[in-house]
């Protein structure tokens, strides 16, 4: 799959078919569980129920990391949640920012706003919103934000260099980011990296780790660093959709080429004196 706009199609309606299941359906789909992994984009999953503020209804097991458990929020900060869903990570940042802040989750798919606005009535939250857009092109304005999040998201996104230019757009000077995604340190099997469904469970549009970062550099942001990294397995029953017998054992025994990362980056604040530079 190479055309952006069919990709992007493409993840919108599973991630809407997704929005309209129920939590009992998402969770035996996930590889955590004791059932068999048949979902891909399920197979990353961090457990959020330690982390305060978390609602299960808003989680629907489709993240690789716990970005803000990293993301050194504040009472009273702004956070924008990028691919927010049905609003998992908003509500922890909530917690985090209190009452005095704000928090905007942004996603493309119109059933995960609609979900993660039920959430949020529910909760009896005024102080966070979800805002329909496209991470390529964020619906909120320059240097608004102190803190954006965002949990496996970014790599569905087809230009990235595009995506990262936003986050640094809307950052306020002195902000930060902790985002949470899939990186390759290999090659992937062409047969898996042209499967629709790897690209919905951010597997086959994963790219090379350096160039991910590099990605972030070129953006501007500095003091960039890992929080977390983990492997990725991928298991032999999601193989065998894609690749003979053969060609899983030749895959299962290179080393772990993917990766989840938290990684983390600053939009440094505008020297505007004589002491500073």
């Amino acid at each position: 799959m190479s055309d952006n706009s069919q990709i992007k199609e493409m993840v919108r309606q599973k991630y809407s078919e997704i929005a309209l299941q129920d939590n009992e359906t998402n969770a035996t789909s996930c590889c955590g569980s004791t059932c068999c992994s048949t979902e891909v984009y399920n197979i990353m999953n961090d457990e959020y129920d330690r982390l305060e503020g978390y609602n299960p209804d808003a989680d629907l097991k489709l993240g690789c990391g716990l970005p803000t458990q990293f993301a050194k929020i504040k009472k009273g900060d702004t956070v924008v949640d990028l691919g927010s869903g049905a609003g998992n990570d908003c509500f922890v940042a909530r917690h985090e920012t209190g009452e005095s802040g704000k928090v905007i989750g942004i996603d493309f798919t119109e059933a995960m706003i609609e979900r993660a606005r039920i959430n949020a009535e529910k909760l009896n939250y005024n102080n966070v919103e979800f805002r329909f857009g496209d991470i390529e092109k964020i619906p909120i304005t320059a240097n608004m934000a102190d803190v954006v999040v965002s949990n496996c998201v970014m790599n569905l996104v087809p230009d990235k260099p595009k995506a990262f230019a936003e986050v640094f757009r809307i950052l306020k000077p002195g902000g930060h980011f902790s985002i949470s995604d899939i990186v390759l340190t290999g090659e992937l099997p062409e047969r898996i990296k042209n499967a629709a469904e790897m690209y919905a469970g951010c597997v086959a549009s994963a790219i090379q780790k350096n160039d991910y970062l590099k990605i972030i550099a070129e953006a501007g942001f500095k003091n960039i660093a890992l929080q977390k990294e983990k492997p990725i397995i991928i298991p032999d029953d999601i193989l065998k959709n894609y690749l003979s017998d053969e060609e899983v054992a030749v895959y299962q025994s290179n080393k772990n080429i993917i990766y989840s990362i938290t990684v983390y980056g600053e939009k440094q604040a505008t020297c505007c004196g004589p002491d500073c530079c």
